[in-house]
C-alpha cells in the first residue's frame, strides 16, 4: 500500500510515518501535489575490507626515501626532536 502525504502532515505525523515504513509500506511526500520524496526502508550497504586491493599496488620502495619532516613527526619524542628520527 502506498500513502502519500504533503510536507506539513509528514513533519507533524513523522513518527507515525516510520512505522507505516517499518511495516512495509511506502509513503510519498509531496509538496504542493507534485512528489518530491520517498519514504523507504533503511538498507544498510555492504562493508567491503580490502576493495581496492586490486587497484592499488606498492613495495617498499615506495616508502625508502620519506621526508624528514615526516619521519620526524612519527618517530621523535616531542616536537623539533629530530635525534631520534631515522
Amino acid at each position: 500500500m502506498t500513502v502519500n502525504v504533503n510536507i506539513h502532515e509528514a513533519k507533524t505525523h513523522l513518527s507515525r510515518l516510520l512505522e507505516q515504513v517499518a511495516a512495509g509500506e511506502r509513503v510519498i511526500i509531496s509538496k504542493a501535489g507534485q512528489p518530491v520524496a520517498d519514504l523507504v526502508p533503511h538498507q544498510r550497504a555492504p562493508v567491503v575490507i580490502g576493495g581496492m586491493s586490486s587497484e592499488i599496488r606498492y613495495d617498499d620502495a615506495d616508502f625508502a626515501d620519506l621526508d624528514p619532516d615526516i619521519q620526524a613527526m612519527f618517530y621523535s619524542d616531542g616536537p623539533g626532536d629530530r635525534a631520534s628520527a631515522g
